[in-house]
């Protein structure tokens, strides 16, 4: 696991090669979720310095403008527009959805929102704050957009996971966490898992958009020192930078490199890699798989008809 701190990033760097995101994506459109900070925001920078059209979706209004505002003077571009949504709450997402489609394209949506929230906290839904997040949040938004980013060419979704989710099977018994003893970082964990599955499940299932879910490596972000102090303490000085960490979600993003490679793949510093440890057991039966997808398709639907009523 040394590969997912700075030393790795350094090593793995060595042989990327730069013209890959030496691009100009004027006139392409990118849609990123929690981008006011982290991982989200460095993207986000990237993008627009490199002429994207960027639209940031944020929970937090003020946090939200000031990144604007700072993304704009650093990079010059005028062309980043601000969402206020929570991605923890399905009714806000199909909302957002149905009016941004009908006001923009896209070509790249970057899921990149996440929470790992301690303690078992329900949103006023009655849902597992993790789980609403991290996959119920991915799903919907990703479902949501689907039909625009299918009418534009060289279309991508791509979704920041976690190494996290090496350590856990796929586990739909409990989708919301409520048996035994609740760990975060495990849900987490656990939802991690579930985007690398959704990711799998879509490139099978819509063949002309580009999927792809990726881990950062450990960096120094707000989020990383706020859900784990502890980890953040003792390795703060061998994390990785929020543009290290951001750097294979840009060349997700921009390079025409990424798209050679088949869909539906996890990736660590421009590389794909395998979705198991060797000899761990956390593959999943398909049948479990195809049910992670029915029941979030059950939840989506059953909020989306409530976002309409």
């Amino acid at each position: 696991l040394s590969g997912f701190f700075r030393s790795g990033y350094e090593s793995a760097s060595k042989h990327f090669n730069p013209a890959d995101v030496e691009v100009n994506v004027a006139g392409r459109s990118f849609l990123i979720t929690g981008a006011n900070s982290g991982i989200g925001k460095a993207t986000a920078t990237e993008i627009a310095r490199r002429g994207g059209t960027v639209h940031l979706v944020c929970r937090n209004k003020e946090r939200a403008e000031v990144a604007r505002g700072e993304i704009v003077t650093e990079t010059g571009n005028q062309n980043i527009f601000l969402h206020i949504v929570d991605i923890s709450n399905p009714k806000e997402i199909w909302k957002f959805a149905g009016k941004f489609k009908n006001e923009h394209k896209l070509n790249v949506l970057i899921n990149n929102a996440g929470c790992m929230v301690n303690n078992r906290e329900l949103t006023e839904d009655g849902l597992e704050k993790n789980f609403a997040t991290n996959t119920l949040g991915t799903y919907i938004l990703t479902t949501a957009l689907l039909p625009i980013l299918e009418k534009e060419a060289d279309a991508r979704v791509i979704t920041v996971s976690s190494g996290g989710m090496l350590v856990q099977k796929l586990n739909i018994s409990d989708l919301q966490s409520g048996n035994g003893t609740f760990d975060g970082t495990m849900v987490y964990a656990q939802n991690k898992r579930q985007q690398v599955v959704l990711t799998e499940q879509w490139a099978k299932t819509h063949k002309t958009i580009h999927f792809s879910v990726m881990h950062p490596g450990w960096a120094d972000t707000p989020a990383v020192r706020s859900a784990m102090p502890d980890f953040y303490q003792k390795m703060k000085n061998s994390l990785r930078t929020e543009a290290q960490g951001a750097d294979t979600v840009v060349w997700l993003a921009v390079s025409s490199e990424a798209t050679k490679l088949p869909s539906g793949l996890f990736f660590q510093d421009r590389q794909p890699v395998p979705t198991h440890l060797p000899l761990a057991s956390t593959h999943s039966p398909p049948e479990d798989e195809d049910k992670l997808m029915e029941v979030l398709e059950e939840f989506s639907q059953k909020f989306k008809s409530a976002s309409s009523g």
